[in-house]
């Protein structure tokens, strides 16, 4: 083959690639989406998958199935899709705890919370509520800290997920206060434990929470958020509250397997963050004690990419493993 043959042939090539490739992205879909979900059927993260489903497949203009795969703290459903042909049709609802936290508290990870994945957008936040029931007599943190270090045996704390221990026990090395922790299954559990007084205190997401604190049966001394929560505006942040360095905002976003073409992903993330955007879609994630974000793929990633770290000290300096 002669030099000038063999180049004329490369490009070509290369123009056959270029426009193969192209028409495989215009083509997206072609056929039915999964949105794996990482916990039971009815859950949040369950309900907000079923939503963000609905409103993909009218765009896309094919079904978007939700398939639960529940179990290791939603690492079954993650670890699925970071070994998922990176074509768009496998896509996941990865909550905070799962790409933040897990990392920090296990040693075996069956993913990066970074290189994995492809992180399309953050459709919604929402941050823990420090409560504690509505006969506690302190009604701010200052006096939640000083009665735990005058009666420590007294003093405790419930958690039903890593991440509420690990910003538990952040909030007991910035304030020395020496609360004992003790595990639970459900943040229904954590409402009830307060309410019996079997707790004295908890982190508690506001889906669950808002019921039993408008009936005046718990109290909301701070929010985990970097905002105040908008159905909370009279309840501070924790900065407000006396106690820097704890800034939470719990997320709900929306991944795919690492290397999506550009196209899709593109696609997905305008579709996603267009979504957020719709009265009828912030209304529903009100309802489930969420605000809607809809923020880009590097915003995303930049989250993960800054807490990851903070979470591993914290877990550090507590010593705590979850294997």
């Amino acid at each position: 083959m002669s030099p000038r043959f063999a180049k004329k042939f490369a490009v070509a090539s290369l123009i056959g690639l270029v426009a193969t490739s192209a028409h495989a992205q215009s083509d997206y879909p072609r056929g039915p989406v999964k949105m794996l979900v990482g916990f039971a059927a009815g859950g949040g993260n369950d309900l907000l998958a079923r939503l963000v489903a609905q409103k993909l497949a009218e765009k896309l203009g094919q079904p978007v199935v939700v398939e639960n795969r529940p179990g290791a703290g939603s690492m079954i459903a993650l670890e699925a899709v970071a070994r998922a042909v990176p074509d768009g049709h496998t896509l996941a609802i990865a909550p905070y705890g799962t790409l933040a936290i897990n990392p920090a508290v296990f040693s075996k990870v069956p993913y990066d919370s970074l290189a994995s994945f492809s992180h399309l957008s953050i459709v919604a936040t929402y941050p823990f509520i420090l409560t504690v029931a509505a006969s506690n007599p302190a009604k701010n943190l200052a006096e939640l800290v000083a009665a735990a270090k005058a009666a420590p045996d007294k003093a405790n704390y419930g958690s039903s997920a890593p991440v509420m221990q690990l910003m538990t026990e952040q909030f007991k090395a910035k304030t020395g206060a020496p609360f004992e922790h003790i595990p639970i299954k459900s943040t229904g559990e954590a409402i009830q434990g307060l309410l019996n007084g079997q707790l004295t205190m908890a982190f508690i997401d506001p889906g669950p929470l808002m019921g039993p604190l408008t009936a005046g049966r718990v109290r909301a001394l701070a929010s985990s958020g970097s905002k105040r929560f908008p159905e909370l505006p009279d309840v501070p942040t924790m900065a407000e509250a006396g106690v820097s360095g704890i800034e939470v905002d719990g997320f709900m976003g929306v991944i795919g397997p690492k290397g999506l073409p550009p196209a899709v992903s593109a696609r997905l993330e305008s579709e996603l963050i267009g979504m957020t955007k719709l009265p009828e879609f912030q209304e529903r994630l009100k309802a489930q004690g969420l605000v809607h974000v809809g923020s880009t793929s590097k915003d995303y990633r930049a989250v993960v990419e800054r807490d990851l770290p903070i979470w591993k000290d914290v877990a550090q300096a507590a010593n705590i493993k979850l294997d």
